[in-house]
Protein backbone atom coordinates (compact mmCIF):
# COMPACT_ATOMS: atom_id res chain seq x y z
CA UNK A 1 0.00 0.00 0.00
CA UNK A 2 1.46 3.64 -0.93
CA UNK A 3 -0.39 5.45 1.77
CA UNK A 4 2.80 6.46 3.84
CA UNK A 5 5.13 9.55 3.09
CA UNK A 6 8.01 9.81 5.95
CA UNK A 7 8.98 13.92 6.36
CA UNK A 8 11.53 13.77 8.54
CA UNK A 9 10.60 12.69 12.01
CA UNK A 10 6.69 12.99 10.23
CA UNK A 11 4.83 9.81 8.90
CA UNK A 12 1.91 10.80 7.36
CA UNK A 13 -0.91 8.54 6.49
CA UNK A 14 -3.00 8.98 3.44
CA UNK A 15 -6.02 7.25 4.37
CA UNK A 16 -8.32 5.73 2.21
CA UNK A 17 -11.71 6.52 0.97
CA UNK A 18 -13.41 4.38 3.79
CA UNK A 19 -11.74 3.38 6.72
CA UNK A 20 -13.53 0.19 7.50
CA UNK A 21 -12.44 -2.77 8.74
CA UNK A 22 -11.33 -3.77 5.42
CA UNK A 23 -8.21 -1.61 5.61
CA UNK A 24 -7.41 -0.49 9.14
CA UNK A 25 -6.11 -4.17 9.55
CA UNK A 26 -3.79 -3.22 7.07
CA UNK A 27 -2.61 0.37 8.05
CA UNK A 28 -2.03 -0.88 11.62
CA UNK A 29 0.16 -3.36 10.74
CA UNK A 30 2.28 -0.99 7.92
CA UNK A 31 2.25 1.93 10.46
CA UNK A 32 3.19 -0.24 13.79
CA UNK A 33 6.14 -1.74 11.15
CA UNK A 34 7.61 1.89 10.40
CA UNK A 35 6.98 3.34 14.37
CA UNK A 36 9.26 0.00 15.42
CA UNK A 37 12.02 0.45 12.70
CA UNK A 38 12.40 3.94 12.16
CA UNK A 39 12.28 7.32 14.69
CA UNK A 40 8.70 9.13 14.32
CA UNK A 41 7.71 11.62 16.80
CA UNK A 42 4.41 12.52 14.99
CA UNK A 43 1.92 10.53 13.51
CA UNK A 44 -0.21 12.62 11.29
CA UNK A 45 -3.36 11.01 9.64
CA UNK A 46 -4.58 12.98 6.78
CA UNK A 47 -8.19 12.42 6.22
CA UNK A 48 -8.93 14.28 2.33
CA UNK A 49 -9.87 11.39 0.64
CA UNK A 50 -12.10 9.63 3.69
CA UNK A 51 -15.39 9.86 3.22
CA UNK A 52 -16.47 7.23 5.61
CA UNK A 53 -15.22 5.52 8.75
CA UNK A 54 -16.64 3.13 11.40
CA UNK A 55 -15.41 1.89 14.60
CA UNK A 56 -12.82 -0.02 13.22
CA UNK A 57 -11.35 3.19 12.00
CA UNK A 58 -11.93 4.65 15.28
CA UNK A 59 -10.20 2.02 17.37
CA UNK A 60 -7.32 2.02 15.04
CA UNK A 61 -6.61 5.38 15.28
CA UNK A 62 -6.93 5.60 19.81
CA UNK A 63 -4.53 2.58 19.31
CA UNK A 64 -2.14 4.30 17.35
CA UNK A 65 -2.74 7.60 20.01
CA UNK A 66 -1.50 4.62 22.86
CA UNK A 67 1.67 3.78 20.90
CA UNK A 68 2.76 7.46 20.19
CA UNK A 69 1.73 8.91 23.46
CA UNK A 70 3.97 5.87 24.98
CA UNK A 71 6.93 7.47 22.78
CA UNK A 72 6.46 10.61 24.08
CA UNK A 73 5.64 11.65 20.26
CA UNK A 74 2.40 13.07 19.40
CA UNK A 75 -0.68 11.84 16.79
CA UNK A 76 -2.32 13.99 14.59
CA UNK A 77 -5.55 14.21 12.31
CA UNK A 78 -5.97 16.25 9.25
CA UNK A 79 -8.02 17.62 6.58
CA UNK A 80 -11.40 16.57 7.57
CA UNK A 81 -14.61 16.26 6.13
CA UNK A 82 -17.23 17.59 8.22
CA UNK A 83 -19.11 14.24 8.52
CA UNK A 84 -15.96 12.55 9.49
CA UNK A 85 -15.37 15.24 12.43
CA UNK A 86 -19.18 14.68 13.37
CA UNK A 87 -18.39 10.84 13.90
CA UNK A 88 -14.80 11.55 15.95
CA UNK A 89 -16.96 14.19 18.15
CA UNK A 90 -19.75 11.90 18.61
CA UNK A 91 -17.05 8.81 19.65
CA UNK A 92 -15.36 11.16 22.02
CA UNK A 93 -12.14 10.74 20.73
CA UNK A 94 -11.48 14.09 20.29
CA UNK A 95 -11.41 14.49 23.64
CA UNK A 96 -8.15 12.78 23.59
CA UNK A 97 -6.63 14.09 19.95
CA UNK A 98 -6.92 17.43 19.11
CA UNK A 99 -7.85 18.32 15.31
CA UNK A 100 -5.15 20.53 14.01
CA UNK A 101 -6.94 23.79 13.07
CA UNK A 102 -6.34 23.81 9.03
CA UNK A 103 -8.70 24.32 5.93
CA UNK A 104 -11.75 21.84 6.42
CA UNK A 105 -12.31 19.47 2.64
CA UNK A 106 -15.17 19.76 0.80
Amino acid sequence: MDMLERKGVRLVVYLPMELDHHYTEEIRREVDQVIREEPICELEFDFSRTIFMDSAGIGMLLGRYKIMKALDGRLLMTHMREQIKRILKLSGILNYIPLEQEEEVV
